[in-house]
């Protein structure tokens, strides 16, 4: 799909073809819209092309006739009923007369400025528009990474209670998303490094401001992931050290209950046998002696193991 937009008194406005001074955008676009913008503004398709690959790494591309700026934004994936973050690549073109934006799927990231909820916007200030679209990348990852800890808490919680496999699950999934933005922001972070050394792009006094915020937001991004997945990483070994630790003992009172157990038995084998001199063989009461003297030796065992702490 491709958009065209442009802002037209402060405000943005959609219109149903390219103008110049306005933003193309184009999410999981078709073969034939790439070749159309290709050929309108001489890009050369593989590179817009490029985002549509998830495994597209971060970095500035500078080009004659365009400057293409690739990152990661954040986004939500719905496995087996339940959202799931993940990053993917937006790539960021500009030229002479427009910005280009590709990405696989619409995000919040860009839905905030198509909605108008971005104030001072303007799509023929290229520059700020694309520090503008950073800054929004970095507060959006603060932002899940804030749901992402919710989610931990409450799911320690629920494994206080149950300490059942889906709880663990859950836990290693949030820890891998923790991983992919860690991994995505280090990137974004080289790429707003070279922003700052990147000539073609002009950059005003307000727009290193700008940069200089982007590039904060970024770091205190990384700085609260690496918190967050040391927190879930000690949260899982304590808690497999728990279970680890509770599976001991649920062997060691069985092994108990097995040595109480196997007293008459080995009692009852003995009396079993068919020899002569076995005590009280010729006594009507030897029944109720064998099995007195039973109770006794397993009274006697579980006291002993009850002091060794086995039950």
């Amino acid at each position: 799909m491709i958009r065209y937009f442009v802002t037209v008194d402060g405000i943005i406005v959609e219109r149903e073809s390219p103008v110049p001074g306005g933003w193309i955008s184009m999410t999981r676009p078709t073969a034939s819209e790439i070749e159309f913008v290709a050929d309108k503004y001489d890009i050369d398709p593989n590179d817009l092309r490029a985002p549509l690959d998830e495994e597209e790494r971060s970095r500035i591309q500078i080009e004659d006739n365009y400057t293409a700026i690739l990152v990661d934004i954040p986004a939500v994936e719905e496995r087996n009923g339940t959202d799931w973050f993940v990053t993917l690549p937006l790539g960021i073109f500009t030229t002479d007369d427009v910005i280009i934006t590709v990405c696989l799927q619409d995000s919040p990231v860009l839905s905030a400025f198509t909605d108008g909820r971005v104030r001072d916007h303007h799509t023929y200030k290229k520059t700020r528009f694309i520090l503008q679209i950073l800054y929004k990348n970095a507060s959006l990852f603060l932002q899940y990474l804030r749901i992402i800890d919710k989610k931990s808490e409450i799911i320690e919680k629920n494994l206080h209670k149950s300490q059942k496999n889906k709880e663990l699950i859950e836990l290693l999934e949030l820890e891998k998303s923790l991983v992919y933005f860690t991994t995505s922001l280090r990137g974004n972070e080289m790429v707003l490094e070279k922003l700052l050394k990147v000539n073609k792009i002009k950059k005003y006094p307000e727009d290193e401001d700008l940069l200089e915020d982007v590039i904060v937001e970024n770091k205190q991004a990384i700085e609260m992931a690496n918190i967050y997945s040391g927190i879930l990483s000690g949260t899982m070994d304590a808690f497999a050290s728990v279970i680890s630790n509770n599976q001991n003992l649920v062997m060691k009172t069985l092994a108990a209950i097995t040595i109480v157990m196997s007293i008459p038995n080995i009692i009852a084998g003995l009396y079993g046998m068919n020899v002569s001199g076995i005590p009280f063989a010729n006594n009507p009461m030897a029944f109720a002696f064998v099995c007195i003297f039973t109770l006794a030796v397993i009274l006697i065992a579980t006291f002993i193991l009850k002091k060794k702490d086995m039950f």
